[in-house]
């Protein structure tokens, strides 16, 4: 049985990360692990523009303590990508998103995958409730079927 993705209009938030020269590997297209800061920015945006996350000054800050990918096909420098976010659960502390990178104007994604954040009170790095502004953020997002 063949997998099968979410494609772009699932995703309610979809932000726009630059590829880097150095992104590129010997192979000619972005390295795998690449992926992963392009998904971690996007949702990280997210959360301080529309969320209220102070991640220099505030009393609570998420890590991302799972992430995992499928890589569907290859995209290269020089471009523009756009990186899909959705939430699929939202916990007491923590947040499970799906994410998905795409070419430009196209709806099939290049890579999809899912990373969890748990968020900690900064000073003891002990789980906390996530903050009701940021909980709203997260709940607007929730993946589309």
């Amino acid at each position: 049985m063949r997998k099968t993705y979410p494609q772009r209009h699932a995703f309610p938030h979809v932000g726009t990360v630059s590829t880097r020269w150095t992104d590129n590997d010997i192979y000619g297209h972005v390295n795998n692990a690449v992926y992963y800061h392009y998904f971690d920015s996007v949702i990280n945006a997210y959360l301080v523009d529309q969320g209220g996350l102070d991640i220099h000054r505030g009393d609570v800050v998420g890590f991302i303590v799972h992430s995992e990918c499928d890589y569907l096909g290859p995209v290269a420098y020089p471009g523009n990508l756009e990186v899909g976010i959705a939430t699929t659960k939202v916990g007491h502390s923590s947040v499970t998103y799906q994410v998905a990178l795409f070419k430009p104007g196209e709806t099939a994604p290049s890579a999809v995958g899912s990373m969890v954040h748990v968020f900690v009170a900064q000073a003891t790095n002990k789980p906390v409730a996530i903050p009701e502004r940021l909980r709203q953020a997260l709940q607007a997002i929730a993946l589309r079927t």
